[in-house]
């Protein structure tokens, strides 16, 4: 299984020794020994997953790579975070995956309101078995936690991932922009209830749910 590691917190290297890896379409900046890159079609789903995701609106173009070396990945000088997966299934927007052990399963997952108070529509990527991930984010991603006695209320646009035996619904609140005289009245909100984990960035993405 190719090893993932981080040089820095913006660059991702990976080492492989006949291994392959599904990347971001783009993300390579640099590698050595040899490598194969290939364009994957349906976010690396083949022609199902192209079909899925046209319909879904759920965007993903990503690349094989194969060989042997190190080869190293990097988008916009994001923030690249490393989440190991052992059989469970992850929730992430397309946006914020960078790249993933080729032996994970990709998918898509309707998410509801969620999804359209982003201006994502109303699926997100789903990533699911053994082996790691490197999730992007704006800024340092925070890792919280959520438990059956503690839910979490979380801003759409700062949502990145979550993972574990989560469950998600969609409320309007009271923003700190709407407070203070900035926004234009309510802005909606993720209530994570359950036990897992939920990924945030310190930066909110534009959404259509933000401020309506």
């Amino acid at each position: 299984m190719a090893q993932f590691r981080l040089q820095g917190s913006k660059v991702l290297a990976v080492d492989m020794s006949g291994d392959s890896v599904k990347a971001k379409n783009g993300a390579m900046v640099a590698y050595d020994g040899t490598m194969a890159f290939k364009k994957l079609t349906g976010g690396g789903e083949g022609l199902r997953g192209m079909v899925t995701r046209r319909l879904t609106g759920e965007q993903m173009t990503i690349m094989e790579v194969k060989g042997q070396g190190t080869c190293w990945f990097a988008d916009r000088a994001a923030e690249i975070n490393l989440v190991s997966l052992a059989g469970d299934k992850l929730y992430v927007e397309s946006s914020n995956l960078l790249c993933a052990d080729s032996s994970l399963r990709t998918g898509t997952t309707f998410t509801g309101l969620r999804g359209a108070s982003q201006g994502n529509g109303l699926f997100t990527t789903t990533v699911e078995g053994t082996g790691q991930v490197a999730l992007m984010s704006d800024g340092t991603a925070v890792v919280l936690r959520v438990t059956p006695q503690y839910p979490l209320i979380v801003d759409p646009g700062a949502y990145i991932a979550h993972q574990g035996n989560v469950r998600q619904s969609f409320q309007s609140g009271v923003s700190f922009r709407t407070f203070m005289g900035e926004g234009s009245g309510e802005s909606f909100q993720i209530r994570f209830e359950g036990d897992g984990l939920v990924y945030v960035q310190p930066s909110e993405r534009n959404t259509i749910g933000g401020e309506i």
